[in-house]
């Protein structure tokens, strides 16, 4: 986010929820578009690494704007970028493709439908660059803004959550939020669904759920939050004479919405089966793309049918992770990953101190799994607000849960972008430690806000940029404040020239 827009409201007027999220809206498009200029840049001037990397034939010939759109762009199509943008021009013909959910190909396809009266003059695949490039930005400003809003919601301290939603515009992943990949989408749905379960709107929030697990599968991890507010508000309720009745209710309203989550992911696996699995489902393919199957020993449906088809529980994704991608528990631990585990430190501290400085402040919290805040209900215990608050406590075993399961069973070096487009812990935690540094930030907010009614938006004053002030003032900062400033500002950066070059990264 550009600091003109913050420094450029009166901090004396009282502007009201939509101002501030607009203002946290225009901040961070300031922000996004010099990761456009920067990432042409480092592709101009660094000199691409030639990675044994996923790289299809080109079947349309490029034209002079073709070849500018690229050279522009193209940085936005480094690896895995480049399975989706396969998938959006010919779909799912590759057996390993399938590893990367629709949503985001979807999403593409839209966009080059809008850009249909450039098609004379662009190929698909330049049609598809411009879309993520225009997409991803739209994306990561509606991001920001719904984890702003998510924050004024949880948090109820406006300056915490604005500084949290600054802090997501320099986020360590933030090439992965830029390229043609799914966490910028995938950012915006999850963010969006927890702030309208904040809300009390469980429907949409579940819509939203489903929608971001047909775009990434980590998505399928939170329905945790439907469950967790639907044990909440069942334990808040229970009435003793008619007990049966109230859990027969919690049950099946706990079934129906695994099942709305989890029906993208069915969905797609069983489109999967239908065409491995079931003869008659093979379909024309380009030659060159026949040619790279051949080459590369990719499997194409209509072949010989794989061995996942035989599975009790035929899943493409397990075999796909398992075979292709030799994700499984500590097989990543092998001595030549120790450079990728040193990129994962950063996050994995983060995630573990919130973790610890959470558990230690709401011991009981967290011994009653959030479903009671005290042992006594007339407890004059003193109330937090902030990270601290007793609302974070979901969001806090969300984000515990998905480094445990990544630091074990996934690449590691993931990490950084796995955890930043998934937990607004990330960034929560950070501002949390800089109000709680720097005298400048810390929160005014100190008493309580009326609950939201429906449909409401949160009533805040829209702060200045409190990022580019503590840069401004770097010499009388803390080092806790340098050292979290240093870590996003040099992952933001590092991410743009490597990633950008096919050079590894997270």
């Amino acid at each position: 986010m550009a600091a003109e827009e913050g420094a450029g409201r009166s901090e004396s007027g009282q502007e009201r929820g939509g101002a501030a999220v607009g203002g946290a809206c225009a901040q961070a498009r300031d922000e996004r578009d010099p990761d456009g200029g920067a990432e042409a840049l480092f592709n101009v001037i660094i000199p691409d690494h030639h990675a044994d990397a996923f790289s299809p034939p080109r079947l349309a010939p490029s034209g002079s704007v073709d070849q500018l759109v690229e050279g522009l762009l193209g940085g936005l199509s480094r690896w895995d970028a480049e399975h989706f943008l396969f998938i959006a021009e010919h779909g799912y013909l590759y057996e390993h493709n399938f590893a990367f959910f629709p949503g985001f190909p979807l999403a593409l396809l839209m966009g080059t439908e809008l850009l249909s009266p450039l098609q004379g003059l662009l190929s698909q695949r330049s049609c598809l660059l411009v879309s993520v490039a225009l997409l991803n930005s739209l994306f990561s400003v509606l991001a920001a803004v719904a984890l702003h809003d998510l924050g004024c919601l949880v948090l109820r301290c406006p300056r915490q959550a604005i500084c949290a939603a600054l802090l997501f515009c320099l986020s360590p992943a933030n090439v992965f939020l830029a390229a043609g990949y799914s966490e910028a989408l995938f950012a915006f749905l999850t963010f969006s669904a927890m702030g309208q379960l904040e809300r009390g709107r469980g429907w949409a929030s579940g819509l939203l759920f489903a929608l971001a697990a047909g775009v990434r599968s980590n998505g399928l991890v939170s329905v945790g939050f439907l469950l967790h507010s639907q044990c909440r508000a069942f334990c808040s309720s229970l009435v003793v004479l008619n007990p049966w009745k109230q859990l027969i209710k919690l049950v099946a309203s706990l079934c129906l919405s695994v099942f709305t989550v989890s029906l993208p992911f069915a969905l797609f696996q069983y489109y999967a089966y239908t065409q491995f699995c079931l003869p008659g489902s093979a379909h024309s393919i380009p030659e060159p793309l026949l040619q790279l199957a051949s080459d590369k020993g990719y499997r194409l449906a209509g072949e010989n049918e794989p061995p996942w088809c035989s599975w009790d529980l035929p899943l493409i994704y397990n075999y796909i992770q398992d075979v292709y991608w030799n994700v499984g528990l500590l097989r990543y631990y092998e001595l030549r990953q120790v450079p990728n585990f040193l990129l994962a430190i950063p996050v994995t501290v983060l995630v573990v101190w919130a973790t610890w400085t959470y558990v230690t402040t709401h011991p009981w919290l967290c011994l009653t799994l959030g479903l009671q805040r005290t042992k006594d209900k007339g407890s004059l215990e003193k109330p937090h607000f902030g990270f601290l608050s007793p609302k974070v406590f979901v969001y806090l075993v969300h984000a515990a849960a998905l480094l445990v399961f990544g630091g074990l069973c996934m690449h590691v070096q993931v990490l950084t972008r796995f955890l930043g487009s998934s937990t607004p812990v990330m960034y929560w935690f950070p501002a949390h430690l800089l109000q709680d540094q720097e005298p400048l930030l810390r929160c005014e907010d100190t008493a309580p806000q009326k609950p939201l009614e429906d449909g409401a938006t949160p009533g805040q004053r829209a702060p200045r940029n409190c990022v580019v002030k503590l840069l401004c003032n770097w010499k009388t900062c803390s080092p806790v404040t340098k050292y979290i400033l240093l870590y996003f500002l040099t992952y933001w950066l590092l991410g743009l020239i490597l990633h950008c070059n096919f050079l590894p990264w997270t």
